[in-house]
């Protein structure tokens, strides 16, 4: 009870976010298509990857005699 109300404006705000479709801005795609990557959207942020010692290396040497394989007990 007293729903109908809310219930009635959440699928106006949904049909009109659904069915909206804003102008693209075709020149604004082609600056940023001809800009390449931002910097912020790089994985490793100017780093090596190898830069920092990887903390498993020791046990990965020491127990590297036990595995079977990469498929190991599949």
């Amino acid at each position: 009870m007293g729903r109908g109300r809310a219930k009635a404006k959440q699928t106006k705000v949904a049909r009109e976010l659904k069915y909206y479709s804003p102008d693209t801005d075709l020149t604004a795609l082609q600056r940023e298509l001809a800009a390449g990557t931002s910097p912020s959207l790089r994985t490793n942020h100017g780093r090596d990857e190898r830069s920092e010692p990887d903390p498993y290396d020791d046990l990965a040497s020491k127990y590297s005699d036990y595995s079977d394989g990469p498929d190991e007990g599949r």
